[in-house]
């Protein structure tokens, strides 16, 4: 029967006389199945043969003792007593210097420099002119950056003897992306836990400290802001995290990414449509709706998570409950409920589950309001014939064993100290209506 209580929208969650539950996502309006029978299955296992490790700060091209493998630094985040700090233009002599995250250019952009220079005739921004001649002054910062603009030349299928014959004035051209490019890593410090013994150890989002996380959020959101500010013809910075190599991740190393586009994002204009007919949409087709399911996982004071309905993959969704649409326009306490809901979901989630952590925000050009939210993506299946056939996903756990899988896990973390102690988890959520704070009709 329809669980709908909501008289203008169609119903989302259907429990056939069988036990099939019929899925519709609210706002790409993507049909899913969970059928009886294919969900008792483990997932999330560590490797069954962990191999011991004696690099835990050189496994990877990310790691701290490898630093000088990825482009000069745009920023970083460092510890300062209790809390830490953003510092700009890191020299290479810094390099060295401790640090808990650090923003890199992608050597390998999804939208590349020059897409932004030959179709809009974009010019390197003058602060980051300056930073790419003051870093180019310095000997070790040229080798530095010759050194990684070889590597990437490489890798594109560059020869050596190509690389040798090759002007100076053109080896630096190619390192023009690495600091006015739109396609951004933030790269953790962290390849293992501390004190790890084998490659099973790894150190995901959900093994940071809550405070650790709040850095990471942070460091990610001043991103954001500041590829808006530097492309003016971005419409969208889309925020992502693949964790682990099924969820498509090149290395087994925590980091996020952004991605400045020239387009809004088709879920944003999917969504637009419904908004504008129903400014009330986010709360009623989603968190509210997802009260009246039981489907409330957490909440604290800015933020509520709930066992999302309508993905392909079971999915934990946090919405912030902020006034403010942009994540940089968050108060410190608002971002901080949101970096620690999140925290907690992927703690809960485990290490093993390969991840996609997805940002949804509304365009920078759009006027209609639309809350920050956070997807967590479990990438626990392989989608196949029947899908591309049919259009329907077959998601082999349901919202509510999503919940039931999640919520001991929030309760055991929170009484090991290992999540934030104002987290609210399950029975203990208000449910309040209309919680999310971003439509303006409602203040």
């Amino acid at each position: 029967m329809p669980y709908s209580r909501a008289t203008d929208i169609p119903p989302q969650l259907t429990r056939m006389a069988d036990g099939t539950i019929k899925q519709r996502n609210p706002f790409s309006d993507t049909e899913v199945w969970t059928v009886p029978d294919r969900a008792n299955r483990p997932i999330g296992q560590a490797p069954l043969n962990p191999k011991p490790i004696n690099d835990h700060e050189a496994h990877c091209a990310f790691c701290a003792d490898r630093i000088l493998e990825t482009p000069p630094e745009k920023a970083r985040i460092t510890r300062e007593g209790e809390d830490a700090r953003i510092t700009y233009g890191t020299r290479v002599d810094d390099l060295a210097e401790p640090w808990e995250f650090r923003r890199v250019g992608n050597l390998f952009e999804i939208v590349s420099y020059s897409y932004w220079q030959k179709n809009y005739g974009y010019a390197m921004p003058v602060s980051a002119q300056k930073r790419m001649e003051n870093y180019l002054a310095d000997p070790a910062g040229r080798a530095h950056v010759l050194a990684v603009a070889r590597a990437k030349a490489l890798a594109a299928h560059t020869s050596d003897e190509q690389w040798e014959t090759m002007e100076e004035f053109d080896r630096l051209q190619m390192a023009q992306p690495f600091f006015g490019g739109c396609h951004d890593l933030i790269l953790a410090r962290r390849h293992f836990i501390d004190g790890a013994t084998d490659d099973s150890q790894l150190a995901s989002a959900g093994t940071l400290t809550p405070t650790e996380h709040e850095w990471y959020t942070r460091l990610t959101v001043d991103a954001m802001r500041d590829l808006y500010d530097q492309n003016r013809y971005a419409k969208y910075v889309q925020v992502f995290q693949n964790w682990l190599r099924p969820a498509g991740a090149s290395f087994d190393h925590l980091h996020k990414q952004l991605v400045a586009i020239d387009e809004r994002s088709v879920n944003a204009r999917l969504e637009a449509h419904k908004v504008r007919a129903n400014p009330n949409y986010y709360n009623e087709a989603a968190v509210d709706y997802a009260g009246y399911q039981n489907l409330v996982v957490a909440e604290n004071k800015n933020a509520v998570a709930i066992a999302g309905f309508g993905h392909r993959y079971p999915t934990l969704e946090v919405w912030s409950r902020s006034s403010a649409c942009q994540p940089w326009e968050h108060t410190p306490d608002e971002l901080r409920d949101m970096s620690d809901l999140l925290h907690a979901m992927h703690a809960a989630t485990g290490v093993h589950v390969p991840t996609n952590e997805e940002w949804y925000c509304r365009p920078i050009d759009m006027d209609v309001p639309m809350p920050w939210r956070v997807l967590l993506k479990w990438r626990v299946s392989t989608l196949a014939g029947f899908e591309g056939g049919t259009k329907i996903y077959v998601n082999t756990i349901d919202p509510w064993s999503l919940r039931d899988r999640v919520v001991p896990q929030l309760l055991e973390l929170r009484a090991e100290g290992k999540i934030s102690q104002n987290i609210h988890i399950a029975t203990e959520c208000s449910c309040r209506v209309n919680s999310l704070r971003y439509n303006p009709n409602l203040a």
